[in-house]
């Protein structure tokens, strides 16, 4: 039986992906989380790990030994990255190093996908639109400069040493169970407290201008397994919807889901110090690889974020 090692599993997408690794994949699922971190999944072996230090790292890919390691463990928010750059690179950049030093030092060939960010494009010009994976890169906040520094360390250690590891650029993945730190879980937050009168009826957002490719977080899984099993080692492939929705669009869809009114207020501490008008993934070299596709619409993902959130509240 094939072994697979979920590095910092307590996220947003380590839950969606042990599941659908449980119903898809004939594996045994090793997962680590930190120590405050909480798991409910029944099934999987369940490791704490201090990411930043080597020995731990080191400690548990010898005694684990997976074939296929998911590298989830990462600084995710760029509002946070602004705030915290300095535990941003360390998570980051040190973290990533960690790991694949470590699985260097055992001399052995697991196949390693690391998760990087469509937000690593940066400032895209409109010519570029939709962004292929050899397009240049203009980071536009230290979240994505990290990543940026993290695929580029995947390619060389790829290169130099033959290890398989394979490089994600995953745009905006969304659904329920995400912190609201993100803006489409931020905006059902939101329209949930207004209806049960917590918040008085003001959605306050960002830049609505902004547009994103948007996917729903159980396709992007579903592309991270497919690209584990049949990705090519030292390959970068942009994972997303393949089509940008501006911010604005987002939020008057999760509007119409709900009988209340509401009115918009822009709230100067949500807009970001850098923010980049549009990215949108070219996913032709995924589907070529892997035959992959988005199948849930967005409008079910954001209804389902949605009532994941009345429900929340209500506990």
């Amino acid at each position: 039986m094939k072994k697979a090692l979920i590095i910092g599993a307590a996220g947003f997408v380590g839950s969606y992906l042990i599941d659908h690794i449980q119903k898809n994949c004939i594996w045994s699922i090793t997962v680590t989380k930190m120590e405050h971190e909480r798991i409910s999944q029944t099934g999987v072996g369940i490791r704490d790990l201090d990411i930043l230090d080597y020995s731990q790292v080191a400690a548990l890919l010898k005694d684990v030994r997976p074939d296929y390691i998911f590298h989830l463990a990462a600084q995710s928010s760029v509002e946070l990255s602004w705030q915290n750059p300095g535990m941003t690179v360390d998570v980051n950049i040190k973290g990533s190093l960690n790991v694949l030093n470590g699985i260097f030092e055992l001399d052995y060939k697991p196949r390693i996908l690391l998760i990087g960010s469509g937000e690593e494009y940066g400032r895209v010009k409109e010519s570029e639109i939709p962004i292929i994976e050899d397009n240049a890169v203009r980071p536009g906040n230290l979240y994505a400069v990290t990543k940026v520094c993290q695929n580029m360390i995947g390619s060389i250690y790829a290169q130099a040493y033959g290890m398989q590891i394979m490089m994600v650029r995953a745009f905006n993945h969304i659904g329920p169970n995400q912190t609201p730190q993100f803006v489409v879980s931020d905006f059902c937050k939101q329209i949930a407290e207004i209806e049960n009168g917590s918040q008085e009826p003001v959605v306050r957002v960002g830049n609505l201008g902004a547009r994103r490719d948007f996917t729903d977080v159980r396709d992007i899984v579903r592309a991270y397994v497919l690209l584990i099993e049949k990705g090519v080692p030292g390959e970068l492939y942009n994972v997303g919807s393949g089509q940008a929705v501006s911010i604005r669009e987002i939020l008057d869809k999760i509007i119409q889901f709900s009988d209340t009114p509401v009115s918009v207020e822009i709230d100067p501490a949500k807009m970001r110090p850098v923010d980049v008008h549009v990215i949108e993934a070219d996913i032709t070299k995924l589907k070529k690889c892997t035959g992959w596709f988005p199948v849930i619409p967005l409008e079910t993902t954001l209804e389902e974020t949605l009532d994941y959130w009345r429900r929340e509240l209500l506990k």
